[in-house]
Protein backbone atom coordinates (compact mmCIF):
# COMPACT_ATOMS: atom_id res chain seq x y z
CA UNK A 1 0.00 0.00 0.00
CA UNK A 2 2.77 2.40 0.94
CA UNK A 3 4.63 1.60 -2.27
CA UNK A 4 1.53 2.38 -4.34
CA UNK A 5 1.17 5.72 -2.63
CA UNK A 6 4.85 6.52 -3.20
CA UNK A 7 4.58 5.55 -6.87
CA UNK A 8 1.51 7.74 -7.27
CA UNK A 9 3.31 10.67 -5.65
CA UNK A 10 6.31 10.10 -7.91
CA UNK A 11 4.12 10.06 -11.00
CA UNK A 12 2.35 13.25 -9.90
CA UNK A 13 5.69 14.93 -9.21
CA UNK A 14 7.02 14.01 -12.65
CA UNK A 15 3.82 15.18 -14.37
CA UNK A 16 3.93 18.48 -12.46
CA UNK A 17 7.58 18.99 -13.38
CA UNK A 18 6.83 18.31 -17.06
CA UNK A 19 3.87 20.72 -16.90
CA UNK A 20 5.99 23.48 -15.34
CA UNK A 21 8.94 23.01 -17.70
CA UNK A 22 6.63 22.84 -20.71
CA UNK A 23 4.77 25.93 -19.57
CA UNK A 24 7.97 27.90 -19.10
CA UNK A 25 9.08 26.95 -22.60
CA UNK A 26 5.75 28.07 -24.05
CA UNK A 27 5.58 31.24 -21.95
CA UNK A 28 9.18 32.31 -21.29
CA UNK A 29 10.24 35.49 -19.57
CA UNK A 30 11.34 38.16 -22.08
CA UNK A 31 15.02 38.76 -22.71
CA UNK A 32 16.07 42.09 -21.19
CA UNK A 33 19.82 41.56 -21.34
CA UNK A 34 20.32 44.39 -23.85
CA UNK A 35 18.04 46.91 -22.13
CA UNK A 36 19.62 50.34 -21.74
CA UNK A 37 19.72 51.90 -18.28
CA UNK A 38 17.12 54.63 -17.70
CA UNK A 39 17.66 57.27 -15.02
CA UNK A 40 15.59 60.09 -13.54
CA UNK A 41 15.91 63.45 -15.24
CA UNK A 42 17.77 66.12 -13.27
CA UNK A 43 15.79 68.99 -11.79
CA UNK A 44 15.34 71.81 -14.29
CA UNK A 45 15.47 75.28 -12.69
CA UNK A 46 13.43 76.74 -15.54
CA UNK A 47 10.33 74.72 -14.62
CA UNK A 48 7.75 75.93 -12.13
CA UNK A 49 8.64 73.32 -9.50
CA UNK A 50 12.34 73.47 -10.36
CA UNK A 51 12.47 77.20 -9.66
CA UNK A 52 10.73 76.57 -6.35
CA UNK A 53 13.28 73.89 -5.44
CA UNK A 54 16.19 76.22 -6.20
CA UNK A 55 14.69 79.04 -4.17
CA UNK A 56 13.63 76.99 -1.17
CA UNK A 57 16.83 74.92 -1.15
CA UNK A 58 18.81 78.04 -0.32
CA UNK A 59 16.57 78.67 2.70
CA UNK A 60 16.68 75.05 4.00
CA UNK A 61 19.99 73.49 2.89
CA UNK A 62 20.18 69.74 3.46
CA UNK A 63 16.65 69.57 4.86
CA UNK A 64 13.36 68.05 3.70
CA UNK A 65 9.95 69.73 3.89
CA UNK A 66 7.14 67.36 4.88
CA UNK A 67 3.38 67.48 5.20
CA UNK A 68 1.18 64.56 6.29
CA UNK A 69 -1.73 63.49 4.07
CA UNK A 70 -4.30 62.01 6.40
CA UNK A 71 -7.68 62.21 4.64
CA UNK A 72 -8.17 59.97 1.61
CA UNK A 73 -9.57 62.65 -0.73
CA UNK A 74 -6.66 64.95 0.19
CA UNK A 75 -4.19 62.19 -0.68
CA UNK A 76 -5.72 61.77 -4.14
CA UNK A 77 -6.02 65.54 -4.65
CA UNK A 78 -2.32 65.96 -3.83
CA UNK A 79 -1.30 63.41 -6.45
CA UNK A 80 -3.52 64.94 -9.14
CA UNK A 81 -2.34 68.47 -8.29
CA UNK A 82 1.29 67.42 -8.64
CA UNK A 83 0.59 65.61 -11.90
CA UNK A 84 -1.10 68.73 -13.25
CA UNK A 85 2.00 70.76 -12.31
CA UNK A 86 4.45 68.31 -13.93
CA UNK A 87 6.50 69.78 -16.77
CA UNK A 88 9.51 67.49 -16.94
CA UNK A 89 8.89 64.09 -15.35
CA UNK A 90 6.70 61.82 -13.25
CA UNK A 91 8.22 58.68 -11.74
CA UNK A 92 5.76 56.50 -9.83
CA UNK A 93 5.50 52.94 -8.49
CA UNK A 94 2.52 51.16 -6.93
CA UNK A 95 1.42 47.74 -5.80
CA UNK A 96 -2.25 48.21 -6.80
CA UNK A 97 -3.67 50.48 -9.48
CA UNK A 98 -7.41 49.95 -9.91
CA UNK A 99 -9.73 50.52 -12.87
CA UNK A 100 -12.07 52.72 -10.84
CA UNK A 101 -12.75 56.42 -10.37
CA UNK A 102 -9.50 57.33 -8.61
CA UNK A 103 -7.37 54.99 -10.71
CA UNK A 104 -8.70 56.31 -14.02
CA UNK A 105 -8.55 59.97 -12.93
CA UNK A 106 -4.94 59.64 -11.86
CA UNK A 107 -3.96 57.63 -14.94
CA UNK A 108 -5.57 60.31 -17.11
CA UNK A 109 -3.59 62.99 -15.24
CA UNK A 110 -0.38 61.09 -16.07
CA UNK A 111 -1.42 60.72 -19.71
CA UNK A 112 -2.14 64.44 -20.01
CA UNK A 113 1.27 65.17 -18.47
CA UNK A 114 2.87 62.96 -21.15
CA UNK A 115 0.88 64.84 -23.79
CA UNK A 116 2.38 68.11 -22.48
CA UNK A 117 5.87 66.66 -22.92
CA UNK A 118 6.66 65.31 -19.44
CA UNK A 119 8.43 61.94 -19.35
CA UNK A 120 6.29 59.51 -17.38
CA UNK A 121 7.69 56.29 -15.94
CA UNK A 122 5.15 54.09 -14.17
CA UNK A 123 6.24 50.91 -12.41
CA UNK A 124 3.39 48.63 -11.34
CA UNK A 125 3.26 45.29 -9.59
CA UNK A 126 1.63 42.89 -12.06
CA UNK A 127 -0.36 41.33 -9.24
CA UNK A 128 -2.32 44.54 -8.63
CA UNK A 129 -3.51 45.57 -12.10
CA UNK A 130 -6.21 43.04 -13.09
CA UNK A 131 -8.08 43.95 -16.27
CA UNK A 132 -5.72 46.84 -17.05
CA UNK A 133 -3.68 45.29 -19.87
CA UNK A 134 -5.36 47.18 -22.73
CA UNK A 135 -5.07 50.51 -20.92
CA UNK A 136 -1.46 49.95 -19.87
CA UNK A 137 -0.49 49.01 -23.43
CA UNK A 138 -2.22 52.14 -24.75
CA UNK A 139 -0.38 54.40 -22.29
CA UNK A 140 2.89 52.63 -23.02
CA UNK A 141 2.46 53.32 -26.74
CA UNK A 142 2.81 57.05 -26.10
CA UNK A 143 6.33 58.31 -26.81
CA UNK A 144 6.53 60.01 -23.40
CA UNK A 145 4.89 57.27 -21.32
CA UNK A 146 6.70 54.08 -20.27
CA UNK A 147 5.18 51.38 -18.08
CA UNK A 148 7.06 48.43 -16.61
CA UNK A 149 5.73 45.50 -14.60
CA UNK A 150 7.32 43.88 -11.55
CA UNK A 151 7.59 40.07 -11.66
CA UNK A 152 4.88 39.80 -14.32
CA UNK A 153 2.95 36.72 -15.30
CA UNK A 154 3.96 35.55 -18.74
CA UNK A 155 0.46 34.10 -19.09
CA UNK A 156 -1.91 37.05 -19.41
CA UNK A 157 -5.15 35.07 -19.28
CA UNK A 158 -5.71 33.51 -16.88
CA UNK A 159 -2.95 35.46 -15.16
CA UNK A 160 -2.96 33.18 -12.12
CA UNK A 161 -1.53 30.47 -14.36
CA UNK A 162 1.76 32.32 -14.00
CA UNK A 163 1.89 31.29 -10.34
CA UNK A 164 1.60 27.66 -11.36
CA UNK A 165 4.53 27.97 -13.75
CA UNK A 166 6.81 30.19 -11.64
CA UNK A 167 5.44 30.37 -8.10
CA UNK A 168 8.54 31.41 -6.15
CA UNK A 169 9.31 34.32 -8.47
CA UNK A 170 5.72 35.53 -8.65
CA UNK A 171 5.24 35.19 -4.91
CA UNK A 172 7.72 38.05 -4.52
CA UNK A 173 5.82 41.31 -5.03
CA UNK A 174 6.65 45.03 -5.13
CA UNK A 175 4.61 46.69 -2.37
CA UNK A 176 6.35 50.09 -2.71
CA UNK A 177 4.26 53.24 -3.13
CA UNK A 178 5.89 56.43 -4.39
CA UNK A 179 4.96 59.35 -6.63
CA UNK A 180 7.70 61.80 -7.69
CA UNK A 181 7.14 64.88 -9.91
CA UNK A 182 9.86 66.89 -11.68
CA UNK A 183 12.39 65.53 -9.20
CA UNK A 184 11.09 68.09 -6.69
CA UNK A 185 8.06 66.64 -4.87
CA UNK A 186 7.35 63.12 -3.64
CA UNK A 187 4.45 61.33 -1.99
CA UNK A 188 5.27 58.23 0.05
CA UNK A 189 3.00 56.16 2.25
CA UNK A 190 0.67 53.22 2.60
CA UNK A 191 -2.02 54.01 0.03
CA UNK A 192 -2.43 52.09 -3.20
CA UNK A 193 -4.35 53.69 -6.08
CA UNK A 194 -8.00 52.76 -5.70
CA UNK A 195 -11.26 54.24 -4.44
CA UNK A 196 -11.18 52.41 -1.11
CA UNK A 197 -7.80 53.99 -0.30
CA UNK A 198 -8.93 57.55 -1.12
CA UNK A 199 -12.50 57.30 0.18
CA UNK A 200 -13.92 58.11 -3.24
CA UNK A 201 -17.55 57.02 -3.50
CA UNK A 202 -16.94 54.56 -0.70
CA UNK A 203 -18.98 54.02 2.43
CA UNK A 204 -16.38 51.46 3.54
CA UNK A 205 -12.78 52.49 3.14
CA UNK A 206 -9.27 51.87 4.41
CA UNK A 207 -7.66 54.07 7.04
CA UNK A 208 -4.22 55.06 5.78
CA UNK A 209 -1.46 57.68 5.92
CA UNK A 210 0.86 59.33 3.35
CA UNK A 211 3.41 62.13 3.46
CA UNK A 212 4.21 64.84 0.90
CA UNK A 213 7.91 65.72 0.78
CA UNK A 214 10.23 68.12 -1.02
CA UNK A 215 13.92 68.81 -0.56
CA UNK A 216 16.89 66.53 0.11
CA UNK A 217 15.09 63.17 0.39
CA UNK A 218 13.40 63.48 -3.02
CA UNK A 219 16.68 62.92 -4.87
CA UNK A 220 17.23 59.76 -2.79
CA UNK A 221 13.69 58.64 -3.58
CA UNK A 222 14.41 59.02 -7.30
CA UNK A 223 17.57 56.93 -6.90
CA UNK A 224 15.53 54.12 -5.31
CA UNK A 225 13.01 54.36 -8.13
CA UNK A 226 15.83 54.12 -10.70
CA UNK A 227 17.17 51.02 -8.96
CA UNK A 228 13.77 49.32 -9.20
CA UNK A 229 13.09 50.57 -12.74
CA UNK A 230 16.32 49.01 -13.98
CA UNK A 231 16.18 45.86 -11.85
CA UNK A 232 16.09 42.33 -13.25
CA UNK A 233 12.59 41.73 -11.83
CA UNK A 234 11.08 44.43 -14.05
CA UNK A 235 9.89 44.10 -17.66
CA UNK A 236 8.51 46.64 -20.11
CA UNK A 237 4.81 46.33 -20.92
CA UNK A 238 5.69 45.95 -24.60
CA UNK A 239 7.62 42.79 -23.68
CA UNK A 240 4.69 41.26 -21.82
CA UNK A 241 1.46 42.54 -23.41
CA UNK A 242 0.84 42.18 -27.15
CA UNK A 243 -0.36 45.10 -29.26
CA UNK A 244 -0.76 48.84 -28.72
CA UNK A 245 -3.73 48.60 -26.41
CA UNK A 246 -7.05 50.40 -26.60
CA UNK A 247 -6.59 54.17 -26.39
CA UNK A 248 -10.16 54.96 -27.58
CA UNK A 249 -11.43 52.56 -24.93
CA UNK A 250 -9.38 54.32 -22.27
CA UNK A 251 -10.60 57.73 -23.37
CA UNK A 252 -14.19 56.50 -23.31
CA UNK A 253 -13.58 55.14 -19.82
CA UNK A 254 -12.19 58.52 -18.73
CA UNK A 255 -15.29 60.29 -20.06
CA UNK A 256 -17.53 57.79 -18.30
CA UNK A 257 -15.68 58.31 -15.01
CA UNK A 258 -15.61 62.11 -15.29
CA UNK A 259 -19.36 62.20 -15.86
CA UNK A 260 -19.99 59.88 -12.92
CA UNK A 261 -21.25 61.12 -9.58
CA UNK A 262 -18.21 59.89 -7.65
CA UNK A 263 -15.85 62.05 -9.74
CA UNK A 264 -18.17 65.05 -9.55
CA UNK A 265 -18.35 64.70 -5.78
CA UNK A 266 -14.57 64.40 -5.52
CA UNK A 267 -13.80 67.42 -7.68
CA UNK A 268 -16.57 69.42 -6.08
CA UNK A 269 -15.02 68.87 -2.67
CA UNK A 270 -11.34 68.88 -3.60
CA UNK A 271 -10.72 71.19 -6.55
CA UNK A 272 -10.58 74.29 -4.37
CA UNK A 273 -8.03 72.70 -2.02
CA UNK A 274 -5.70 71.12 -4.59
CA UNK A 275 -3.53 74.23 -4.65
CA UNK A 276 -2.47 73.70 -1.05
CA UNK A 277 -0.85 70.38 -1.92
CA UNK A 278 1.71 71.84 -4.29
CA UNK A 279 5.10 72.19 -2.56
CA UNK A 280 5.25 75.96 -3.02
CA UNK A 281 1.91 76.47 -1.24
CA UNK A 282 1.90 73.54 1.20
CA UNK A 283 2.45 74.16 4.90
CA UNK A 284 5.69 72.24 5.23
CA UNK A 285 7.75 71.31 8.25
CA UNK A 286 11.47 71.38 7.41
CA UNK A 287 13.44 68.63 9.09
CA UNK A 288 15.65 65.57 8.58
CA UNK A 289 14.17 62.58 6.74
CA UNK A 290 15.76 59.18 6.16
CA UNK A 291 14.60 57.00 3.28
CA UNK A 292 14.44 53.30 4.13
CA UNK A 293 13.90 50.80 1.32
CA UNK A 294 14.55 47.21 0.36
CA UNK A 295 17.15 46.62 -2.31
CA UNK A 296 15.29 45.51 -5.45
CA UNK A 297 17.30 42.27 -5.51
CA UNK A 298 14.78 41.17 -2.88
CA UNK A 299 12.46 40.60 -5.85
CA UNK A 300 14.92 37.94 -7.02
CA UNK A 301 15.24 36.38 -3.58
CA UNK A 302 18.94 37.23 -3.32
CA UNK A 303 18.99 40.12 -0.83
CA UNK A 304 21.42 40.10 2.07
CA UNK A 305 20.13 40.93 5.57
CA UNK A 306 21.68 44.40 5.42
CA UNK A 307 19.66 45.11 2.24
CA UNK A 308 16.31 44.43 3.95
CA UNK A 309 13.96 47.03 5.40
CA UNK A 310 12.99 44.72 8.28
CA UNK A 311 16.59 44.60 9.54
CA UNK A 312 16.97 48.38 9.28
CA UNK A 313 13.67 49.00 11.09
CA UNK A 314 14.52 46.51 13.85
CA UNK A 315 17.75 48.42 14.52
CA UNK A 316 15.82 51.70 14.64
CA UNK A 317 13.08 50.35 16.91
CA UNK A 318 15.65 49.08 19.40
CA UNK A 319 16.74 52.71 19.87
CA UNK A 320 13.43 53.55 21.59
CA UNK A 321 14.15 55.15 24.97
CA UNK A 322 10.69 55.71 26.47
CA UNK A 323 7.71 55.06 24.19
CA UNK A 324 6.76 53.30 20.95
CA UNK A 325 3.35 53.70 19.26
CA UNK A 326 2.95 51.40 16.26
CA UNK A 327 0.12 50.98 13.74
CA UNK A 328 0.17 48.01 11.37
CA UNK A 329 -2.81 46.79 9.35
CA UNK A 330 -1.37 43.30 8.95
CA UNK A 331 0.58 42.48 12.08
CA UNK A 332 2.34 39.12 12.35
CA UNK A 333 5.46 39.96 14.40
CA UNK A 334 7.17 36.57 14.24
CA UNK A 335 9.99 35.69 16.60
CA UNK A 336 12.02 38.78 15.69
CA UNK A 337 9.10 41.12 16.37
CA UNK A 338 8.24 39.46 19.68
CA UNK A 339 11.88 39.80 20.66
CA UNK A 340 12.16 43.48 19.67
CA UNK A 341 8.82 44.64 21.10
CA UNK A 342 9.04 42.34 24.12
CA UNK A 343 12.55 43.50 25.05
CA UNK A 344 11.42 47.13 24.86
CA UNK A 345 8.39 46.51 27.08
CA UNK A 346 10.31 44.42 29.61
CA UNK A 347 12.94 47.14 29.64
CA UNK A 348 10.38 49.61 30.95
CA UNK A 349 9.39 51.26 27.68
CA UNK A 350 5.75 51.88 26.87
CA UNK A 351 4.85 49.86 23.77
CA UNK A 352 1.43 50.36 22.13
CA UNK A 353 0.44 48.44 19.00
CA UNK A 354 -2.76 48.92 16.98
CA UNK A 355 -3.87 46.41 14.36
CA UNK A 356 -7.15 45.19 12.91
CA UNK A 357 -9.58 43.14 14.96
CA UNK A 358 -10.92 39.91 13.53
CA UNK A 359 -14.09 41.64 12.36
CA UNK A 360 -12.22 44.43 10.53
CA UNK A 361 -9.35 42.54 8.91
CA UNK A 362 -9.72 41.59 5.25
CA UNK A 363 -7.30 38.66 5.52
CA UNK A 364 -8.32 35.93 7.98
CA UNK A 365 -5.02 34.09 7.51
CA UNK A 366 -3.06 37.13 8.69
CA UNK A 367 -5.19 37.41 11.83
CA UNK A 368 -4.49 33.74 12.49
CA UNK A 369 -0.78 34.45 12.23
CA UNK A 370 -1.07 37.45 14.58
CA UNK A 371 -3.08 35.53 17.18
CA UNK A 372 -0.21 33.04 17.62
CA UNK A 373 1.99 35.81 19.06
CA UNK A 374 -0.63 37.78 20.99
CA UNK A 375 -0.07 36.02 24.31
CA UNK A 376 3.72 36.32 24.18
CA UNK A 377 3.46 40.07 23.53
CA UNK A 378 1.00 40.57 26.37
CA UNK A 379 3.16 38.55 28.76
CA UNK A 380 6.09 40.82 27.89
CA UNK A 381 4.04 43.91 28.78
CA UNK A 382 3.08 45.15 25.31
CA UNK A 383 -0.28 46.95 25.10
CA UNK A 384 -2.30 45.67 22.13
CA UNK A 385 -5.32 47.33 20.53
CA UNK A 386 -7.54 45.82 17.82
CA UNK A 387 -9.57 48.25 15.72
CA UNK A 388 -13.24 47.25 15.85
CA UNK A 389 -16.01 47.78 13.33
CA UNK A 390 -16.80 51.43 12.81
CA UNK A 391 -20.42 51.14 13.93
CA UNK A 392 -19.57 52.35 17.41
CA UNK A 393 -17.22 55.16 16.41
CA UNK A 394 -19.31 58.31 15.84
CA UNK A 395 -19.39 59.10 19.58
CA UNK A 396 -15.59 59.54 19.60
CA UNK A 397 -14.57 63.11 18.70
CA UNK A 398 -12.81 63.20 15.30
CA UNK A 399 -9.96 65.32 16.67
CA UNK A 400 -9.07 62.50 19.06
CA UNK A 401 -8.72 60.04 16.19
CA UNK A 402 -6.23 61.98 14.11
CA UNK A 403 -3.89 61.34 12.40
CA UNK A 404 -5.49 57.97 11.60
CA UNK A 405 -9.05 59.21 11.07
CA UNK A 406 -10.24 55.92 12.54
CA UNK A 407 -13.74 56.01 11.12
CA UNK A 408 -12.97 53.65 8.25
CA UNK A 409 -14.03 50.06 7.99
CA UNK A 410 -10.52 48.63 8.07
CA UNK A 411 -7.04 49.77 9.07
CA UNK A 412 -4.45 49.91 6.28
CA UNK A 413 -1.88 52.36 7.69
CA UNK A 414 1.71 51.37 8.45
CA UNK A 415 3.38 53.83 10.79
CA UNK A 416 5.10 54.12 14.13
CA UNK A 417 6.23 56.94 16.43
CA UNK A 418 9.22 56.77 18.77
CA UNK A 419 9.69 58.78 21.95
CA UNK A 420 7.46 61.58 20.66
CA UNK A 421 10.39 62.54 18.42
CA UNK A 422 10.42 60.50 15.20
CA UNK A 423 7.90 58.63 13.09
CA UNK A 424 7.94 56.21 10.18
CA UNK A 425 5.42 56.40 7.32
CA UNK A 426 5.58 53.86 4.53
CA UNK A 427 4.41 50.61 2.99
CA UNK A 428 5.93 48.15 5.47
CA UNK A 429 3.57 45.86 7.36
CA UNK A 430 5.07 44.10 10.35
CA UNK A 431 4.50 40.64 8.93
CA UNK A 432 6.62 37.93 7.27
CA UNK A 433 5.55 38.93 3.76
CA UNK A 434 6.81 42.50 4.16
CA UNK A 435 9.90 41.23 5.95
CA UNK A 436 10.98 38.51 3.53
CA UNK A 437 8.96 38.56 0.28
CA UNK A 438 7.53 41.96 -0.66
CA UNK A 439 9.68 44.95 -1.53
CA UNK A 440 8.91 47.90 0.79
CA UNK A 441 9.90 51.51 1.46
CA UNK A 442 9.15 54.47 3.73
CA UNK A 443 10.38 57.67 5.37
CA UNK A 444 11.73 57.98 8.92
CA UNK A 445 10.94 61.60 9.85
CA UNK A 446 12.38 63.67 12.70
CA UNK A 447 9.23 65.50 13.80
CA UNK A 448 8.10 65.81 17.41
CA UNK A 449 4.88 67.44 16.19
CA UNK A 450 3.92 64.51 13.94
CA UNK A 451 5.12 61.90 16.43
CA UNK A 452 3.12 63.41 19.28
CA UNK A 453 -0.05 63.34 17.18
CA UNK A 454 0.38 59.56 16.90
CA UNK A 455 0.87 59.28 20.66
CA UNK A 456 -2.12 61.50 21.43
CA UNK A 457 -4.29 59.33 19.22
CA UNK A 458 -3.30 56.30 21.32
CA UNK A 459 -3.88 58.17 24.57
CA UNK A 460 -7.24 59.74 23.68
CA UNK A 461 -8.91 57.96 20.80
CA UNK A 462 -7.64 54.44 20.23
CA UNK A 463 -9.06 52.83 23.41
CA UNK A 464 -12.54 54.03 22.46
CA UNK A 465 -12.47 52.54 18.96
CA UNK A 466 -10.79 49.23 19.66
CA UNK A 467 -10.83 46.05 21.67
CA UNK A 468 -7.92 45.70 24.06
CA UNK A 469 -6.75 42.10 24.55
CA UNK A 470 -5.46 41.36 28.05
CA UNK A 471 -4.49 38.41 30.23
CA UNK A 472 -6.58 37.69 33.31
CA UNK A 473 -5.03 36.83 36.67
CA UNK A 474 -5.65 33.19 35.72
CA UNK A 475 -3.63 33.70 32.56
CA UNK A 476 -6.60 33.47 30.22
CA UNK A 477 -7.23 35.73 27.22
CA UNK A 478 -9.92 38.42 27.50
CA UNK A 479 -10.87 41.51 25.50
CA UNK A 480 -11.91 44.84 27.00
CA UNK A 481 -14.25 47.17 25.12
CA UNK A 482 -14.73 50.72 26.37
CA UNK A 483 -18.05 52.43 25.57
CA UNK A 484 -18.45 56.22 25.14
CA UNK A 485 -19.48 56.58 28.79
CA UNK A 486 -16.26 54.95 29.94
CA UNK A 487 -17.91 51.70 31.00
CA UNK A 488 -16.08 48.47 30.29
CA UNK A 489 -17.37 45.33 28.62
CA UNK A 490 -15.30 42.16 28.87
CA UNK A 491 -15.29 39.36 26.28
CA UNK A 492 -14.01 35.90 27.13
CA UNK A 493 -13.80 34.97 23.44
CA UNK A 494 -12.60 36.89 20.40
CA UNK A 495 -15.18 39.68 19.82
CA UNK A 496 -17.32 39.27 16.74
CA UNK A 497 -15.86 35.86 15.88
CA UNK A 498 -18.15 33.21 14.48
CA UNK A 499 -17.60 29.55 15.31
CA UNK A 500 -16.37 29.04 11.76
CA UNK A 501 -13.80 31.83 12.11
CA UNK A 502 -12.56 30.54 15.45
CA UNK A 503 -12.10 27.06 14.03
CA UNK A 504 -10.48 28.45 10.87
CA UNK A 505 -7.96 30.46 12.91
CA UNK A 506 -6.91 27.32 14.79
CA UNK A 507 -6.71 25.19 11.66
CA UNK A 508 -4.74 27.77 9.69
CA UNK A 509 -2.32 28.08 12.59
CA UNK A 510 -1.44 24.41 12.28
CA UNK A 511 -0.18 24.70 8.72
CA UNK A 512 3.33 26.10 7.95
CA UNK A 513 2.07 29.11 5.97
CA UNK A 514 3.34 31.97 8.13
CA UNK A 515 6.19 32.77 5.70
CA UNK A 516 3.54 33.67 3.09
CA UNK A 517 1.42 35.95 5.32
Amino acid sequence: MIMKVLRALLVLTVLLAVFILGGRLLYPLPDISDRAESLALPVDDSTYLGAFAKRIGADHPGKTGVMSLEAGPDALAARIALAEAAERSIDSQYYIWSDDTSGILLMDALYRAAERGAKVRLLLDDNGVPGMDAYMAAMNSHENFDIRLFNPSTVRSPKLMGYTLDFFRMNRRMHNKSFVVDGVAAIIGGRNVGDEYFKVGQDSFYVDLDVLATGKVVRETEEVFDAYWNSQSVYGVEKVIDGNGDLPGFQARVEEIVQGQDAKDFFGESIATMERFRPETARLEWTDVQLIADDPVKGLGTARPDQLTVVKLAEILRQTTSRLDLVSAYFVPGKLGVEVFGDLAMGGKQVNILTNALNTTDVLMVHSGYSKYRRALLEAGVDLFELKLRGGLPAVPAKQLRPFGLSGASLHAKTFAMDDERLFIGSFNFDPRSAQLNCEMGYLIDSPAMAKRISRAFDRGVPGVSYQPVLTVEGKMAWIEQNPEGEMKIYQEEPGATWFQQIAIVVIGVFPVEWML
